[in-house]
């Protein structure tokens, strides 16, 4: 079962607390919004997405001069006591053991052509890494990859069974099979018995097959291989005709342009097999999770109703599709999706990581819920009324932002506006250029985190120069400061570095203090700074209105604004205690707007709550669609 949210107790308690006088009131109130006194005083302990990982620049646009920072089609695997990362063209991955802090380690032994979209699979002791793949591409095995060391399963994958060549590809006809396997997936049931699944395509579907690695007794003089065992599957496609997430554009509200269905990840839970894809398309804020789920490895698979399990249209970080899901060491469940930034390049992209997890039913489910705010990693199983956030709250958003110099077109105030598609841009990328923001009066400090943005950064690949390095600093008086984090002697690229303070600090002002980053100018997307003001949550919005479209993948939805709000979350579920889809909406956006990712047939329940820098109100009135 999924932890219920804070704001969802909170409603129930506001209810039983109505009769029984203020203070009673007042206490729910203060427990808005707070991490769990398990977690309250472990420090060290949040992140925020996007993950704070040394992302790569991007080499595939060199030669139009298109230079970018990405990473994308995160596959996360436990192997031992560790956590491994891979990620589309990094040229190598990255290791964790508590899922906080991330170390990349560069491979003996790579594809020259990097990895695409790669899969993952443990099985029989060993780490198997396979890339995407239109022709014969080698399959990567390691029992050591903590140290970077891998060896060739086999050289040559085998051609897919019956698909056309990719050499052939502009000439296929109706009802033949594409070339693969790209954006593979790898699955071990607990038979022993392997299987591959693939496809991204705007026409064709997703496709499976049992494979043979000979993992068990290998026939004398054969060695190591991988076969298909038997046909290829078709499997099912995208139907954004009654699935409204599945259509394309921003918001999904682009009816012309055909969808794309990508990204297959397997897992198996209580007895049933969860396909999980992408769609519609990578290069929009609408790019998430869907799930079919089967009663085999190869099906037969039904759509889930409650589909997206996964998506995250609005804040700061935008997109959660095209990932994985795994369980962590103490059986927690994780997702991992792909945020679009799309700044430079349509696929410019961030790496999301998402609390998950199966109700007793079988209803699969990934939390995004403030998802680019900071959130507690558990050092233990979670309970059914625990969650992740940790209740600190943005400061920053649309606060006066002042800078040492700046670009006309590229001031300081764009550093507050929570667009990551929008930056402040320093005159020029030298040593003590300053980012100032006033909180507007005194705060309780607890995080900041620091996004760059590629402005002309004019670098195509890795380099020992590309590093960050800079000072956070802090002041209630603008004049007398001091040092928050410190990363002057920082010795790998930080794009979205992400800084919990040791200590809560009582602030007014945060400033960025630059020391050096391996782009040819400076630009920051968005200083961010999370924690608390003083004072109760804002009430919760009042007026929430309803109605869906006469064809079921619409519904039009409005509530009152908040006075002193920085934002709401809709929220949407299939019952009222499974609001598991969030939509979050800052002040600045109008209260009203059409949510198109409803699916045909399928009943929901919508309600709003807002959220300030003081916290998170109890939810409004629950309104049925």
């Amino acid at each position: 079962m999924p932890a219920p949210t804070s704001s969802r107790f909170a409603a129930s308690r506001f209810r039983r607390a109505t009769g029984h006088g203020l203070l009673a009131l007042a206490g729910m109130l203060a427990a808005q919004a707070m991490p769990s006194a398990e977690a309250k005083e472990r420090a060290g302990s949040t992140w925020a997405n996007p993950v704070d990982i040394d992302y790569r620049y991007n080499f595939e646009q060199m030669n139009q001069g298109i230079s970018y920072r990405t990473g994308a089609d995160p596959a996360v695997v436990r192997y031992g006591d560790a956590y491994y990362l891979f990620l589309t063209l990094a040229d190598g991955y990255w290791r964790s053991t508590d899922l906080l802090h991330w170390q990349f380690v560069a491979p003996d032994r790579w594809p020259f052509d990097s990895e695409v979209a790669p899969a993952t699979l443990v099985a029989d002791g060993k780490l198997f890494l396979m890339q995407s793949a239109t022709a014969e591409r080698p399959l990567l095995v390691s029992t050591d990859p903590a140290h970077g060391r891998w060896e060739f399963w086999t050289r040559q994958l085998p051609p897919v069974p019956g698909a056309v060549s990719s050499a052939t590809e502009y000439r296929i006809q109706p009802g033949e099979l594409p070339p693969g396997p790209w954006d593979p997936g790898l699955f071990q049931d607990e038979d022993g018995k392997t299987y591959l699944y693939w496809g991204s395509s705007s026409v064709y579907p997703l496709y499976a097959a049992q494979i043979d690695l000979r993992l068990g007794d290998e026939v004398e003089g054969e060695g190591k291989r991988l076969a298909f065992v038997g046909e290829p599957k078709a499997l099912f496609k995208l139907q954004p005709e009654a699935h409204g997430w599945e259509r394309f554009g921003q918001d999904h509200a682009d009816e012309n342009t055909r969808p794309f269905m990508e990204g297959a990840w397997m897992n198996r839970h209580g007895g049933r097999y969860y396909l999980q894809y992408a769609a519609p398309g990578t290069e929009h804020n609408a790019y998430g999770t869907g799930v079919y789920v089967g009663t085999g490895p190869l099906g037969p698979f039904e759509y889930a109703p409650y589909n997206p399990v996964g998506e995250k249209p609005g804040g700061f970080v935008v997109g959660a599709g095209h990932g994985s899901t795994f369980q962590d060491a103490y059986g927690n469940w994780w997702n991992t999706g792909t945020s679009w930034v799309g700044s430079n390049w349509a696929f410019e992209r961030r790496v999301g990581l998402y609390r998950a997890g199966f109700h007793a039913d079988g209803q699969m489910w990934v939390d995004t819920r403030f998802g680019d705010f900071p959130q507690r990693m558990p050092d233990h199983r979670l309970r059914d009324d625990e969650d992740t956030f940790a209740g600190w709250m943005l400061l920053s958003y649309r606060k006066a932002a002042t800078a040492s110099s700046s670009l006309p077109e590229h001031p300081a105030t764009a550093a507050t506006d929570e667009d990551v598609r929008t930056f402040w841009v320093a005159g020029r990328n030298a040593l003590g250029e300053t980012l100032t923001v006033d909180l507007g009066g005194e705060r309780t400090v607890r995080a900041v985190q620091v996004n760059y943005a590629d402005y002309r950064s004019e670098r195509y690949g890795n380099a020992p120069d590309i590093v960050a390095r800079f000072r956070i600093q802090g002041s209630r008086d603008g004049e007398h400061w001091e040092t928050l984090a410190d990363l002057s002697h920082e010795t790998r690229d930080r794009p979205n570095a992400y800084l919990e303070l040791s200590r809560p600090a009582r602030l007014r002002y945060v400033r960025y203090v630059h020391e050096h980053v391996g782009a040819r100018t400076l630009a920051i997307a968005d200083l961010r700074v999370f924690g608390r003001a003083d004072g109760p949550p804002p009430p919760a919005p009042a007026k929430v209105t309803v109605r869906r479209s006469a064809d079921g993948r619409d519904a039009d939805i409005a509530w009152t604004a908040v006075p002193g709000a920085v934002g709401y979350n809709v929220r949407w579920g299939v019952a009222n205690d499974r609001l598991h889809s969030t939509y979050q909406r800052f002040a600045d956006q109008p209260t009203h707007f059409t949510l198109r990712s409803l699916n045909k047939g399928v009943h929901y329940v919508v309600a709003v709550e807002a959220f300030d820098e003081r916290g998170v109100s109890v939810l409004s009135e629950i309104r049925s669609l």
